[in-house]
């Protein structure tokens, strides 16, 4: 690539940026003008000369990601989609932060057209950049061929000192560092200011250090403010290392051109209106007009649409080509691009047979990843570290590691994440951006907690990441209550748009990946036992898909017991106990919730029905139970170190203990005598 060549429509396109950035801000009354101040030459400079992408068909597959990972700076991100001809008008950028607007308080992916991810939590912007080189390095290595580099787009960023104290981004960039993604392109704005003042009250270490000693390669560039050649070369040179991705240390003015240029005043609130007169008047243009673009802008970002539509065009030719030669792997290709399931995967889901012998849930995950991999090459899976636990890896499977390692290759499909649970969440919700694949992360259900913000952005933001969370509670025994989650389990299924899974036996294993596969704007947490499960009369794949299910069914009950995994087994136990005493009890299996509550009204009422009372069972914390039960039996505190039976025998979570209860609570409610009515019908 040749050097910077100098439009003569630069100085007014960056001034565009500033101005316009500063009324979105002020027509809002609120927001952040000082990073888009301070980074609009370097992002005139990336989106004019370097990012491929076409504002007419924001999802061309091989187009370049740009993430917004300091998301506070979204005016820039706003700015820059209207100007290069995105579907943002000028009327959108004045609803800014502003109800049912295009244009939230912090980039929403699936909300704003040409929006990757979704970021405003710092860090986690970053983490998912990485996420989408990595997919870009997986795909281009399954399906580019010699003369058909169809998948080769680079990812870049712009990040601050906020995502760069966080620590799900050191967490990813320890580990890209590591995968040697040359793909990926952070631009740091360095310019020493955060919400409390100077960086120099927190933030002190070397940068610079750190990312070499993550393996990356760092370039700088000392006049973020107006070398626009040098912003040029250094993203050059990003470019041509292909085997460590590069942060480049852009120091810039925080606040541009402002009175308070440079202070912490400019960060986090709209400029006064006599800043802003003598700012536009600093930079040529009517103080008096507002949200402005000369036609020059205009002229110069078209050529940017231009660009890449050609290059879109050229694309689908090659596409062609590639069909042409490579039938299948084109057909595979297009169907992942598509978002569409192979024909008939779900017939590769294991079957079982109450006479098929205990196994511990998690196991019964591995059974089901192995029979899905070879059906599936959607699949991209990895473990924070605890591989031989969650048993994830797929017999056989190589992992994704840079060639040189001899570690694997980027066309592996298992991912080694290290201890880093966090960033793991969020580099699958940019697996699952990126197009194409079905990302699959691992670790404790205790340590699901770690990623939660991940996991709250995931949900957000539709993302379908698949967490394989074993040792799902009191189960795991002899690690105790520092490992054991009670708490975990509501947590997760009090966040909207999750889809926590507590399957019961194999088939409910099998149903819960069914759905959470073809789950598109879902992610999904299995949770999954240590402890071998029986499996269970009358459980089925197509009654599991449902979220819960009769297990056990009587007619004129006296009882309902209602349960998730483990303790299915026992609430049968215990209507068998009851039944022995002539108290005819119902059980239904509830593995999740969510979707359960997405099933018609007539179908809940019927498994959940009034009549009689309803006993809930779980060794969780009873908290949400009351939604579906009229009484609650599980754990009020932590958990124990032991051998898991001991544990569920001093909690009573026994099918003679539970039996015991629930005689009590069909004795209370006899003796009551009022009509029993279900909490899913009180609820009307």
């Amino acid at each position: 690539m040749s050097g910077f060549a100098p439009h003569q429509a630069d100085d007014t396109a960056i001034a565009t940026i500033r101005t316009l950035a500063v009324d979105t801000v002020a027509g809002a009354n609120s927001g952040h003008p000082g990073a888009p101040m301070g980074l609009a030459p370097a992002a005139h400079v990336l989106f004019s000369r370097f990012l491929n992408a076409n504002p007419k068909n924001s999802k061309w597959f091989n187009r370049d990601r740009f993430v917004l990972s300091n998301g506070h700076a979204c005016a820039l991100q706003y700015v820059l989609l209207h100007l290069l001809g995105y579907k943002l008008s000028i009327d959108d950028l004045k609803q800014f932060r502003q109800l049912d607007s295009k244009t939230p308080g912090h980039p929403e992916a699936g909300h704003t057209d040409g929006i990757e991810v979704t970021t405003g939590p710092l860090g986690q912007g970053f983490a998912n950049a990485v996420g989408l080189a990595i997919a870009q390095a997986h795909l281009g290595a399954v399906y580019n061929k010699p003369d058909f580099n169809l998948i080769n787009n680079y990812t870049y960023v712009f990040t601050g000192d906020g995502c760069l104290m966080e620590g799900v981004a050191s967490e990813a960039a320890s580990l890209a560092g590591h995968l040697q993604l040359g793909n990926l392109i952070v631009i740091y704005d360095d310019n020493h200011i955060s919400i409390d003042g100077d960086t120099n009250v927190a933030f002190t270490e070397d940068v610079e250090q750190r990312f070499l000693a993550y393996g990356w390669q760092v370039l700088h560039v000392n006049d973020g403010d107006h070398d626009l050649a040098s912003i040029y070369a250094s993203i050059a040179a990003s470019r041509e290392e292909k085997s460590k991705p590069t942060i480049i240390k852009l120091k810039t003015t925080i606040g541009f051109g402002s009175r308070e240029q440079g202070t912490h005043g400019v960060h986090g609130a709209p400029l006064k209106a006599d800043d802003i007169v003598a700012l536009k008047g600093k930079f040529n243009f009517n103080p008096q007009e507002k949200y402005a673009v000369p036609q020059a802008t205009y002229d110069l970002y078209a050529e940017f649409g231009k660009r890449g539509a050609a290059l879109e065009e050229e694309w689908n030719t090659l596409l062609a080509g590639y069909a042409t030669k490579y039938p299948k792997e084109h057909a595979d290709l297009t169907r992942r691009i598509a978002g569409k399931l192979p024909d008939g995967w779900e017939k590769a889901l294991p079957v079982y047979k109450p006479t098929d012998g205990p196994v511990a849930s998690r196991k019964l995950s591995e059974i089901a990843l192995t029979a899905l991999a070879p059906v599936l090459p959607d699949l991209l899976g990895g473990s924070a570290d605890l591989t031989g636990s969650n048993l994830t890896k797929v017999k056989g499977s190589t992992d994704f590691q840079p060639p040189s390692t001899g570690l694997g290759n980027y066309a592996g499909t298992y991912i080694r994440y290290g201890v880093r649970e966090h960033g793991m969440g969020a580099i699958g919700n940019g697996l699952a951006a990126y197009g194409g694949i079905i990302p699959y992360v691992a670790t404790f259900l205790n340590f699901v907690s770690y990623a939660s913000g991940a996991v709250r952005l995931s949900a957000l933001s539709g993302h379908r990441v698949i967490w394989v969370a074993t040792h799902d509670g009191i189960g795991l025994g002899e690690d105790g209550p520092t490992h054991q989650p009670v708490e975990t389990q509501i947590a997760l299924r009090a966040t909207p748009n999750v889809a926590f899974w507590r399957p019961a036996d194999g088939n409910e294993t099998s149903a819960a990946y069914k759905v959470a596969i073809e789950s598109e704007k879902t992610p999904s947490v299995l949770s999954l036992t240590r402890q071998n499960l029986p499996q269970l009369v009358g459980s089925t794949i197509d009654r599991a898909v449902l979220g819960g299910y009769v297990l056990v069914e009587e007619e004129n009950e006296d009882l309902t017991i209602v349960s998730s995994g483990s303790e299915v087994s026992i609430a049968i136990e215990a209507a068998k106990k009851l039944k022995e005493q002539g108290i005819k009890t119902r059980v239904v299996s509830l593995p999740c919730w969510l979707v359960f509550d997405q099933q018609p009204l007539e179908y809940r009422l019927s498994v959940l029905r009034s009549g009689a009372p309803i006993l809930s069972v779980e060794a969780s914390s009873t908290a949400g139970w009351s939604k579906y039960s009229h009484e609650q039996y599980g754990l009020s505190g932590w958990g124990l170190s032991a051998p898991y039976q001991k544990i569920y025998e001093r909690f009573g979570l026994t099918g003679s203990n539970i039996a015991s209860v629930g005689k009590k609570v069909v004795d209370f409610y006899k003796k009551r005598g009022d009509k029993v009515t279900s909490p899913l019908e009180k609820a009307l």
